[in-house]
């Protein structure tokens, strides 16, 4: 269901690019009829299915969703349709979940993350698909990779390549921020929200 808030999300991001900022859109699997627009320009809107971006301290990331290093998806079209829809349920299922302990004033908790923890850490995915997507970034002589695709939020050297995995905003409510030194964060929505409140519980309690 698209909301009103993905159109503020999109508008923001259109302003950006209007007021001269470079918005580069990378599809994936759950929007790949956007490939067929690769290499093309609407605006200031670069759509692409990977770039190389230089960070401000010099070091050179390839940036790509991923799904094209997943043997489920290039291998097994059905199955990978079938997850989809099972992640969709998820999701739902997750979203009424959360509404019920928000009311019970309790953290946010992701129904689709914690069945992929355990299915897909049973068999090897994870470490299957970053082996590949580090094996790409090796072969294009960057010093890193970011990606997404398998929703897992994480930044650690694999065998040299800084591997950096965003996760996602619906699932672990994670994103990968660049600061102005180069650095790179992974940010965590929920463990940001526990801190803002409990900051504002401390300062209601604290004493003038």
């Amino acid at each position: 269901m698209w909301h009103q808030l993905h159109n503020d999300v999109v508008q923001k991001l259109l302003r950006k690019a209007r007021r001269g900022t470079r918005v580069v859109y990378i599809s994936g699997n759950h929007d790949e009829n956007f490939r067929d627009f690769s290499g093309q320009h609407f605006g200031r809107v670069s759509v692409v299915q990977d770039a190389v971006h230089t960070m401000a301290d010099g070091r050179r990331y390839l940036v790509l969703h991923g799904d094209e290093f997943d043997g489920v998806v290039q291998n097994a079209r059905w199955l990978a349709l079938l997850g989809n829809q099972a992640c969709e349920v998820a999701m739902s299922i997750s979203q009424v979940l959360n509404r019920l302990r928000r009311r019970l004033n309790m953290p946010y908790w992701s129904l689709p993350a914690a069945l992929k923890r355990k299915v897909k850490r049973a068999v090897e995915y994870i470490s299957s698909f970053e082996t590949a997507v580090v094996h790409e970034a090796r072969k294009r002589d960057v010093d890193g990779v970011i990606c997404g695709h398998i929703h897992t939020p994480q930044m650690r050297t694999v065998d040299g390549i800084h591997y950096c995995n965003d996760g996602d905003w619906v699932e672990s409510c994670s994103a990968l921020v660049e600061h102005l030194d180069g650095r790179l964060e992974l940010l965590n929505w929920p463990a940001m929200m526990d801190r803002m409140t409990g900051l504002v519980t401390v300062g209601q309690n604290s004493e003038p």
